[in-house]
């Protein structure tokens, strides 16, 4: 069957012939367009290059971008020091025309203006002449690379349309027998495509990094890198090094060796290992003009071991003591920031800012410090109750006098100042209504704004207020600051306490600053109820009493700064703050800006030239309805006899102010008032008595002098008498009556003193 297929015939390969053909050559015309296209494609890809700055290596751009950060450091330096030169020039110019005769003399109120402005902008100026250059962020860089690609586009851009109109007057020249410019067009043209056209190879990138220089003794806080794109950056996202990618024999040395972020990584792994710290990983490492910042992040536990073997990192990196600080952070629990200071985190924060007087209401927010991250510290006092607790040299005066600062350039605010020992608010004294010293001063303010905050609770409604006093220009907000609580009366410190129970939703809010928070000091575990509460220099102690017993291990280390001495700031003025309205709870250290006390003295001249507030008459008229706290009435026997005084009397707003020395309110019709007193005073001394009925004492004023008081009865003269003496007061049993209501020679004489 096989040998019957078909066999099927294969198809035979031609011969070979003896010459293989010769190709073809292209033409000269087709040579000469494909050199054109290669060139063409080489001119593309050159100008693509040159357009998105690929000339530029790295090290070019951030040179570059350098030099551009200090060309305009340098510009604003001169305009500040034109701004100093203004300045100066004014205040000359105002104290010039002062002192020549004839002139018109300028206002204490203005000199003093231009004089706190002068002060403001030369501290402006040695701050930005204190602030050294640093290398450029990687987005100062990424701007630096945008801005000269948008200047090169403009350039082409530009040369294209420009060179139409020149090449247009070319050819009309050598159309009119001058074709020498249009000759110049043609060389220069040929030239240019020679240089764009040659063969290109695009540049390889090179790693840079902006060079990390040696921590300054000083810089402004931190200097981020704002994220790409406006997103929102993810804490500890940027992960620099684990421990699992540690070499292992590597051994821990000083946080001075490192260089890069990653030898700052292997530094804080290496300690944190060698002490038993369970940190597994570094993120986010920053260098900063005081030391280095970075994120860890511990495996087990919480960043509690981290703060228990601070003392011990700071040995490993060889930093001076309180060099390392942690700060756990509350979104991420198994995260906290660690600083390691070498230099002065706070030396150069801004000043404090220029505040005309009333400028500001009570419920704004005002600057009185900054982080150690370089955050604001902000703060609104509007209905917040707070305790500032430093031990001795912890800068106690300094704080209350920057929260005072703020509160007396408020034209919606009282500001009252009480200290039982010390100078309290000083170089504000001239802003301040009223200055208690003396024990009986200070129990009379705090009675006073105790009555006052119990009718201002009856008043809301009436007033449309709603729920909390609305403050005003005409209804002003009340801030009591009282230093040294502890060295209060016991009275003192009880009025004290009720009105921290009742003043808050009146506006009347008091800011109790102690040495101590614990019972030991206040008395009463007060600290708790505090709404804002900052502790400095102090004993482990006041940190639990006033934080909580957790305080510590959550990174709250007031304990660990130090006071001032009589030759060294040190830590004085440095405070953990909680309760700060529209700040979260974070343990991280402030400085607070202490202003000299000449620029303070400044300000409060020109706050008083200014004017100062009185309360509105519906909340002293409102006080005369309210029922004084038994533990300060007088107590009377069967017969109406006293048998125990009232330790302190509820006066009236000009009463007050006579006590505690101060300037009297304005309008106020106090004289004839005193005058009227007087003359009771004097007929109770004839007739030989000690009270009188109401009804009784106006008959005998009547008599006294017919022509002053002739036409006073019983509601006149409780009318005229109701601002600066009070309502009667029962006299017990009296004129046969068992306990009639009128006046007493004590309580009148009382209004007399000088």
């Amino acid at each position: 069957m096989a040998a019957d297929a078909p066999v099927e015939q294969q198809p035979s390969m031609p011969p070979m012939p003896d010459q293989p053909p010769t190709p073809i050559k292209p033409g000269r015309g087709k040579r000469a367009k494909a050199a054109f296209a290669v060139q063409c494609g080489h001119a593309t890809a050159r100008t693509k290059d040159w357009l998105a700055a690929g000339d530029l290596d790295q090290v070019d751009l951030i040179q570059a971008a350098t030099e551009k950060k200090r060309r305009k450091h340098s510009e604003e330096l001169a305009q500040q020091q034109r701004i100093v030169a203004e300045a100066h020039g004014r205040l000359a110019h105002a104290k010039m025309r002062t002192e020549i005769d004839g002139a018109q003399p300028v206002s204490a109120a203005t000199l003093a203006h231009l004089g706190g402005r002068v002060a403001a902008e030369e501290s402006k100026l040695a701050g930005m002449e204190a602030m050294p250059v640093m290398p450029p962020t990687d987005r100062e860089i990424d701007d630096f690379r945008h801005g000269k690609q948008a200047g090169r586009a403009a350039v082409l851009a530009a040369g294209g349309f420009g060179s139409l109109s020149v090449l247009g007057a070319a050819i009309e020249q050598a159309a009119t027998g001058q074709p020498v410019i249009l000759a110049a067009l043609g060389t220069a043209a040929g030239y240019g495509w020679y240089l764009i056209s040659r063969p290109f190879v695009a540049h390889s990138p090179q790693e840079a990094s902006a060079p990390f220089l040696p921590a300054p003794a000083s810089l402004p806080a931190t200097l981020m890198a704002g994220p790409a794109g406006g997103a929102a950056p993810i804490v500890g996202g940027n992960v620099v090094m684990s421990v699992e990618q540690l070499p292992e024999d590597l051994k821990p040395f000083p946080i001075r060796g490192a260089r890069t972020p990653e030898q700052l990584a292997q530094c804080v792994l290496l300690a944190a290992r060698a002490e038993g710290v369970p940190i597994v990983e570094v993120s986010d490492v920053q260098r900063q003009p005081w030391g280095w910042q970075c994120i860890v992040r511990v495996s087990e536990g919480t960043p509690e071991a981290i703060i228990a073997k601070s003392g011990a990192l700071e040995t490993r990196f060889d930093l001076q003591t309180n060099g390392v600080k942690p700060q756990p952070i509350r979104a991420r629990r198994a995260c906290a920031v660690m600083r390691f200071v070498e230099g002065d985190p706070f030396a150069t924060a801004p000043g404090l800012p220029y505040r005309a007087p009333k400028s500001l209401s009570i419920t704004d927010r005002f600057r009185i410090g900054t982080s150690v991250g370089g955050d604001p510290l902000e703060v609104s006092l509007a209905g917040v109750m707070g305790l500032w607790v430093a031990a001795s040299g912890g800068g106690k005066t300094g704080i209350l006098q920057a929260l005072a600062e703020g509160t007396t350039a408020c034209y919606d605010n009282i500001t009252i100042d009480c200290d039982p020992h010390g100078d309290g608010l000083e170089d504000l004294g001239d802003a301040v209504r009223i200055t208690a010293r003396s024990n009986e001063q200070i129990e009379a303010v705090l009675l006073f704004f105790l009555v006052m905050s119990k009718s201002r609770a009856r008043l809301r409604a009436k007033l449309g207020m709603g729920k909390k006093w609305k403050p005003s220009a005409t209804h002003p907000a009340v801030t009591i600051f009282i230093d040294e609580f502890p060295k209060l009366s016991d009275l003192a410190k009880l009025l004290a306490f009720e009105l921290l129970l009742v003043g808050r939703k009146e506006l009347i809010e008091v800011q109790y600053a102690s040495q101590g928070g614990t019972t030991r000091y206040l008395g009463e575990n007060i600290a708790q109820m505090m709404a804002l509460k900052a502790v400095g220099p102090c004993k482990v102690g006041d940190t639990r009493a006033v934080f909580g017993d957790d305080s510590v291990r959550e990174g709250y280390l007031p304990h660990k700064l130090s006071p001032a001495t009589d030759t060294d700031p040190k830590d004085a003025g440095h405070i953990f703050i909680q309760g700060v309205p529209g700040m979260a709870d974070e343990p991280i250290e402030y400085a607070i800006h202490e202003a000299p006390s000449a620029v303070l003295r400044q300000l409060a001249t020109e706050r008083l030239e200014a004017g100062l507030l009185d309360p509105d008459q519906d909340s002293l008229d409102g006080m005369q309805a309210v029922d004084l706290p038994e533990y300060v009435e007088a107590t009377y026997d069967n017969d109406g006899n006293i048998k125990k005084q009232a330790p302190v009397d509820l006066l009236s707003w000009d009463q007050l102010l006579r006590l505690c020395d101060a300037q009297p309110a304005a309008g106020s019709e106090l004289d004839e008032v005193l005058a009227l007193i007087g003359d009771a005073v004097e007929v109770m001394d004839r007739r030989g008595v000690d009270r009188m009925r109401t009804e009784v004492l106006a008959a005998a004023l009547g008599e006294h002098d017919p022509d002053t008081h002739g036409s006073l009865d019983g509601e006149g003269l409780k009318v005229a008498l109701a601002e600066a003496v009070g309502k009667p007061v029962q006299l017990g049993a009296w004129d046969g009556m068992a306990n009639p209501r009128g006046y007493r020679r004590e309580d009148l004489a009382l209004q007399l003193r000088p």
